[in-house]
């Protein structure tokens, strides 16, 4: 054996990973949310409207991920499922009044945290580690 259990650095990706997810799920679950809903809520207080298959593009899930997060996002009265008029196939997302006010409310709560995260890190530094973790996906895939 050539490593140690140090030298892998896909173990320290996926350390880093559990204590960040552990973290806002902590800070999330007040609100009834899910860490992985959540970032279907962040694409849509950014651009609301979007079809689940752009959810699937943008988050790299299968489309039954998806479609079972907006069934439960729906349930949860966050998020309204329309079929699109031109394409009945596609159902896309729209926020609801309370969906939009939760907005309020996470967005200040998912900024503190990412600045929490990346506290002493330079702008330079935050470049190069979202270089270096997307050659690393792209090795991967």
């Amino acid at each position: 054996m050539n490593l140690t259990f140090q030298d892998y650095i896909s173990i320290s990706i996926h350390r880093t990973d559990l204590v960040l997810t552990n973290v806002i799920k902590s800070k999330l679950a007040p609100f009834n949310l899910a860490p992985e809903q959540n970032l279907i809520m962040m694409l849509l207080w950014e651009k609301d409207g979007l079809s689940q298959n752009q959810l699937v593009e943008k988050l790299n899930k299968d489309k039954t991920n998806i479609a079972r997060m907006a069934a439960s996002l729906e349930s949860k009265g966050f998020v309204k499922r329309e079929h699109c008029p031109n394409d009945r196939r596609l159902m896309k997302l729209y926020l609801t009044a309370c969906g939009q006010n939760l907005g309020n409310e996470i967005i200040p709560i998912a900024e503190q945290f990412n600045n929490h995260v990346t506290n002493g890190l330079s702008r330079d530094e935050i470049h190069e580690l979202e270089r270096l973790l997307l050659k690393i996906r792209e090795n991967v895939q």
